[in-house]
């Protein structure tokens, strides 16, 4: 099973406030573990919401708001895509982390969902489409 393990943002992380010389050594450290195991599929961190933007969507009309965005909470500073048997398994390797902020933090766990979970909802077309782009971008089908 694939997971989205989402690092959630704080004050900090919004304010644009860089890690500790010992948190990027503790989270390269943690990632390489990931990738031996063969956990870790990708991942990356995420610059402050001041830097993004979003596209709201509602029909046909498409607008834009610029951030920052106001709910800290709601808002993801990095993330890592895992490769898991289960999602007890994620939670074992999120436990293994260390803390990603200075002070209280909060990491998201999601499976992500196959094209197979939309059952009879695809067609033929659309899930071989589906096959052919994940194996262009060198994921397993």
């Amino acid at each position: 099973m694939r997971f989205m393990v989402m690092v959630k943002a704080t004050k900090d992380s919004e304010a644009g406030a860089p890690p500790t010389r010992e948190l990027v050594d503790a989270m390269m450290a943690y990632n390489e573990e990931l990738v031996k195991a063969g956990i870790m599929k990708g991942g990356d961190g995420l610059q402050p919401s001041a830097k993004g933007a979003r596209v709201q969507f509602d029909g046909a009309k498409r607008s834009v708001v610029d951030g920052p965005f106001a709910e800290t909470k709601e808002l993801v500073a990095g993330y890592w895509l895992w490769e898991c048997q289960s999602l007890d398994e994620a939670i074992a390797w999120v436990k293994r982390c260390p803390n990603p902020m200075p002070g209280p933090s909060e990491i998201e766990i999601r499976p992500v969902i196959d094209i197979a979970d939309f059952g009879e909802m695809v067609s033929p077309e659309a899930a071989a489409t589906w096959d052919r782009l994940k194996g262009e971008l060198g994921e397993p089908g």
